[in-house]
C-alpha cells in the first residue's frame, strides 16, 4: 500500500486547478494548521460528507512493559477521534 504524502496532495491539486504549486502549499498548510489550532481549543470540526474531529479525554491507566512484565502507570491524555462521514464510507466502498 503506498503513502501518499502532502508533496504528492500539493502536486496534484495544483495540477488539477491551475495553480502554482507554492500557492496550494500554502493553502494546504493553512487548512491543516487551522484544523489543528480548533482541536487544540476543544472545538468540534465537522466537514459535511467527509466527517467529524472531535478530541476525546483518555483516562489515566495502568499498563504492563512487554519486556519486563513490570506495571508502568500511563497518564490521562487528550486524543483526536475522527469519524468518517457518508461520503466517505460510500466512496471508499465504491458506492459512489
Amino acid at each position: 500500500m503506498p503513502t501518499i504524502t502532502k508533496k504528492d496532495f500539493v502536486n496534484r491539486i495544483a495540477e488539477t486547478t491551475q495553480c502554482k504549486n507554492i500557492l496550494v502549499k500554502t493553502v494546504v498548510q493553512q487548512f491543516l494548521d487551522e484544523i489543528t489550532t480548533e482541536l487544540s481549543k476543544n472545538n468540534r470540526l465537522e466537514f459535511r460528507d467527509f466527517g467529524v474531529f472531535e478530541v476525546r479525554e483518555r483516562a489515566a491507566r495502568r499498563a504492563q512493559n512487554p519486556k519486563t512484565m513490570e506495571p508502568v502507570e500511563v497518564p490521562a491524555k487528550r486524543v483526536v477521534k475522527f469519524k468518517a462521514g457518508r461520503g466517505m464510507r460510500e466512496g471508499m466502498n465504491g458506492l459512489t
